[in-house]
């Protein structure tokens, strides 16, 4: 599992992302353009993720890992929230990261 350092270079390696704090200390918001594609409760061990999803693929994943929920203070049908509790693969992560930020970078 990534820690905190290796995710958050792997969230900024996309396309003109960037890092913001408009939620105050404590959340970490990554946006291309004005939107966001990702935020991290700092702090949170194990580290809690929240991702845009496409609708129908959020409740698929809801369904089968129990560490996938509807994105927290966050619209739930679009976001889900992972908890990075190895139950999915360092690589299936990379996916979800890429697939968020592939929704809002052609939105």
């Amino acid at each position: 599992m990534p820690d905190h350092a290796e995710l958050e270079a792997y969230i900024l390696s996309m396309p003109n992302s960037r890092l913001e704090y408009p939620f105050g200390e404590g959340v970490a918001v990554y946006k291309t353009g004005e939107k966001m594609f990702a935020l991290v409760q700092e702090g949170s061990d194990p580290i809690r993720l929240s991702l845009k999803c496409d609708p129908l693929l959020a409740a698929t994943l809801r369904e089968r890992y129990e560490s996938i929920m509807p994105g927290y203070h966050l619209n739930k049908k679009h976001w889900n929230t992972v908890i990075l509790t190895g139950q999915l693969t360092w690589s299936e992560i990379q996916d979800l990261i890429r697939h968020s930020y592939n929704l809002v970078a052609e939105a």
